[in-house]
């Protein structure tokens, strides 16, 4: 049984939130730039440009990327022979979170209650986290601050199980070309397909943070993805919605198996950003 002190959890969690929040992933900046150079709009190109200058700005003045510094998403694996020691583990999550946002001057975006009171918590936690155990002696924390310019396009519906690929693809494609400039696009669209509403929720969420190129690994999901990437990007939308091809990133499918008179498909839509951060301890 390896020990692992609730302090290093605390630390990492800080540390990830503040770069989630400064840099992006090197697959969305060289995409970035790829698509600057291949958008046939010239305000399209220019907002690209922007983009990626924004970019750079943030990452070497270490300021957040955006206003919207979002909701703190954690995904833990955490190993069965880990055991944590000198205090909490939730705990220091949360505690992890704080640090983050005072520290790294980002802004504070949660409320206590959801309809009634909606008062700030003026430190951005409660953190939500997705915990799953897995085999070994590590722990593996992946950061996802998400914003809400994106996170409110999100959309989940039960489809039958008649309506087959046509129904996943028609409703994935009027998701993102609903959701328009809203989620500040080019977007990267995380879509769940199987399980329970709560189960296709979940993995389009994780979907949004897997690798801008890397498919499905089942060659009739990665070719899905192709088929609704290019739908989405032929409607028009454009960078920031002012035009132009470039509307999303990437379209990214996980998939489960699900129960014989359902199909439940999720829709999470992230913005160009995508922000996330991932450690191992």
């Amino acid at each position: 049984m390896r020990e692992v002190k609730a302090g290093l959890v605390k630390d990492t969690v800080r540390d990830l939130f503040m770069e989630a929040n400064y840099v992006i992933g090197e697959d969305i900046y060289d995409k970035l730039k790829e698509e600057a150079e291949r958008e046939a709009s010239e305000v399209g190109k220019s907002i690209l440009k922007q983009l990626v200058q924004n970019h750079d700005i943030a990452s070497r003045e270490r300021i957040a990327i955006c206003q919207d510094t979002g909701l703190a998403v954690l995904f833990i694996e955490l190993g069965q022979d880990v055991r944590i020691v000198d205090g909490d583990f939730n705990e220091a999550v949360n505690q992890g979170v704080r640090e983050a946002y005072r520290d790294g001057y980002l802004r504070k975006s949660a409320v206590n209650d959801p309809l009634f009171d909606r008062v700030n918590t003026k430190d951005n936690t409660p953190a939500i986290v997705h915990l799953e155990i897995v085999p070994g002696d590590k722990i593996k924390l992946l950061a996802t601050p998400k914003g809400f310019g994106s996170e409110n396009m999100s959309a989940l519906k039960m489809l039958k199980p008649a309506d087959g690929v046509k129904g996943v693809r028609d409703f994935v494609v009027e998701t993102a070309v609903k959701a328009g400039p809203n989620p500040c696009p080019p977007i990267v669209v995380g879509v769940g397909i199987g399980g329970t509403v709560e189960k296709a929720a979940l993995m389009a969420k994780k979907a949004t943070i897997r690798p801008v190129g890397l498919h499905n690994p089942d060659e009739r999901y990665a070719k899905l993805e192709q088929e609704i990437l290019e739908e989405i990007n032929n409607s028009g939308i454009g960078p920031a919605g002012l035009g132009g091809r470039t509307t999303a990133l990437a379209v990214n499918i996980d998939h489960f198996p699900t129960h014989i008179a359902g199909l439940p498909v999720a829709v999470n839509i992230c913005c160009h950003a995508a922000r996330h951060a991932e450690a191992i301890i």
